[in-house]
């Protein structure tokens, strides 16, 4: 997966714009990841805020061209992706829990509680990786690509009742 670490503790109060950049090899395993031809083009602005001394607010604007295999013919279908979203963070060091255990926060329904974090170091890609796998077309289609089963094949299968009905009837 891609990565590209951040410590937040640099971040001033002006905020900063971070222009995300891909490398070949990383859209080629963004790319594996999502189970697509290729990845010719992931890009993202990310601006990164301080709303208080532990509290961050990170928007992202995504922008993307990928290559899946169409689902019926295989050939390849070209989509683009272009996706606005934010992620809240709340830095809590020296949290302790036990393993496995996890902390409940209680949001209003209408926001999302922010994210813990237990260290300053955070990893700015991982959010853009998962926006981007879940944008993605599941049965992607090319243009005029229509399923047509095979003969004999798109007749209504006998219902399994309908023979079991045959075993009373034959008492």
């Amino acid at each position: 997966m891609i990565s590209q670490l951040y410590n937040l503790n640099k971040l001033g109060q002006s905020g900063e714009e971070i222009a995300f950049k891909t490398t070949v090899e990383d859209r080629a395993k963004l790319a594996r990841d999502a189970g697509a031809l290729s990845v010719p083009e992931f890009s993202a602005k990310i601006v990164l805020k301080k709303t208080s001394a532990n509290r961050f607010s990170l928007a992202y604007a995504l922008s993307a061209q990928v290559v899946q295999a169409c689902v019926v013919s295989l050939e390849p279908v070209h989509s683009k992706i272009e996706k606005s979203f934010t992620r809240e963070l709340h830095y809590t060091p020296n949290l302790r829990r036990a393993a496995g255990e996890k902390e409940i926060i209680l949001a209003p329904e209408d926001e999302e509680a922010p994210e813990e974090i237990e260290s300053p170091h955070y990893d700015l890609a991982a959010p853009l990786a998962e926006e981007f796998l879940l944008a993605l077309d599941p049965y992607p289609r090319a243009p005029g690509a229509a399923f047509t089963p095979p003969e004999g094949m798109g007749d209504a299968p006998e219902s399994p009742f309908a023979v079991l009905k045959s075993l009373k009837s034959g008492d």
